[in-house]
């Protein structure tokens, strides 16, 4: 990737993309100055296990996920406009909420109201690249600049807490209100500047039900669905189970170590993203992929063998599941954008929020194994796993999809 073309295609990206980049920047980071310590405050504030912890973190992102689809569907019907203002006022309430929470079911509510504001904006801001961006290689590009700039806010977001002495405080969800606030005006400023662009957007005549009919035609689709479930499923013990584990352990220096663990995640990725694409321009999808698959399978044989005073080892670890992050996750976007009809492109991506149900159901099993037997027994479980969605992209490439979906948007 020449440096002269990419800077050329980033700049013709339309003022309402790079609104949206820049808006992530934002909210991620002030999002990550409080949120990979809330299980420290309700384990402080309620005298919380990791069980209830994850009961409650996980409960709160199933109902979400559930309405992924249907939220895309009317996405791709009306158009992307409304869904994503409305998810953003979603995350503006949510935070103001968790800042002024003083019982824990208001904690509760308000994070339930968090996870339905991703449901709502991630698959239809997704799709939104895809409506403005007709070339695949600049949809690309976006997707990967979109995953930079939420690690770009993680990484120096947390950084920011620190130095502003806010670390694990219920009053630094005001921040992350604020962000969302602004992002929210932003993009109704956005939008109504690029009506005319908005117009690309090629709208479905499918309902629901109709929706639903193709995508369970397309086996190729469920299949990754569900390998891709497995995937954030194992990744979100780092978010969850892993910091539920440090804390009752009583590890040395727990909220130092849980904070360069977030930052080392973060500034990996920051740091590795693109080079590790110029390095994979020439691989398949499905290559990068199993390149990122048997780094995160790594990453969770040496958490295995971390003693949890390794403070070294445990940074090491995350460095190893960071790398495979960034390989990933954006390369699972493209793969759905690259599977997606341009009039079900916000279908697509809405499905993708039953990855959801392996982040959401990743804390109350991890919380259980970790009360019951051991952080290493958790995971033995998420190395077991791995192998598994390994095993499920290779059976992929011989499924059949609708006859009506071009070859051209078949991922290879």
């Amino acid at each position: 990737m020449k440096k002269n073309k990419l800077i050329t295609r980033i700049k013709h990206f339309p003022s309402l993309i790079w609104l949206y980049l820049i808006g992530t920047f934002f909210t991620r980071g002030s999002y990550f100055m409080v949120w990979p310590f809330l299980s420290v405050i309700l384990y402080q504030q309620f005298n919380l296990g990791a069980t209830e912890i994850g009961l409650i973190l996980s409960s709160s992102a199933i109902g979400s996920s559930l309405i992924g689809v249907y939220v895309g569907n009317l996405s791709d019907r009306f158009g992307r406009r409304t869904i994503m203002l409305v998810g953003g006022s979603f995350g503006l309430v949510a935070f103001l909420a968790m800042a002024v929470a003083n019982s824990l079911w208001i904690y509760v509510a308000a994070i339930t109201l968090s996870s339905l504001s991703r449901a709502l904006w991630d698959p239809s801001s997704k799709a939104l690249i895809g409506d403005l961006l007709p070339a695949p290689m600049d949809r690309e590009l976006a997707l990967q600049i979109s995953y930079f700039m939420t690690n770009a806010g993680a990484a120096i977001g947390p950084l920011i807490g620190i130095w502003l002495g806010l670390t694990a405080q219920q009053e630094t969800f005001t921040i992350t209100a604020v962000a969302y606030f602004l992002l929210t005006i932003g993009m109704y400023w956005g939008f109504n500047r690029n009506v005319h662009l908005l117009k690309r957007q090629k709208l479905s005549e499918k309902n629901f039900r109709q929706t639903i009919g193709v995508l369970l035609q397309d086996h190729l689709f469920l299949v990754l669905i569900l390998a891709n479930i497995l995937v954030m499923f194992v990744y979100a013990h780092s978010e969850s189970s892993l910091i539920q584990y440090l804390t009752q352990a009583e590890a040395a220096e727990l909220l130092k170590l849980i904070t360069a663990m977030v930052f080392t995640n973060s500034m990996t990725i920051v740091i590795f993203q693109f080079p590790l694409l110029k390095m994979m321009i020439k691989m398949s999808i499905n290559q990068r992929i199993y390149v990122g698959l048997l780094l995160l399978l790594i990453a969770q044989v040496i958490f295995i063998y971390s003693p949890t005073d390794g403070y070294w080892i445990w940074i090491f670890a995350m460095f190893i599941l960071s790398l495979g992050e960034a390989i990933l996750f954006p390369t699972m976007n493209i793969q759905i954008d690259r599977l997606a009809p341009a009039h079900l492109r916000g279908s697509y991506f809405g499905a993708t929020s039953f990855y959801s149900l392996g982040f959401a159901s990743a804390p109350v099993i991890g919380g259980i194994m970790i009360d019951q037997y051991s952080g290493a027994a958790l995971y033995q479980l998420t190395s077991f796993l791995t192998v598994v969605v390994i095993g499920l992209y290779l059976m992929s490439n011989k499924l059949k999809r609708p006859d009506f979906i071009a070859e051209a948007c078949v991922a290879k």
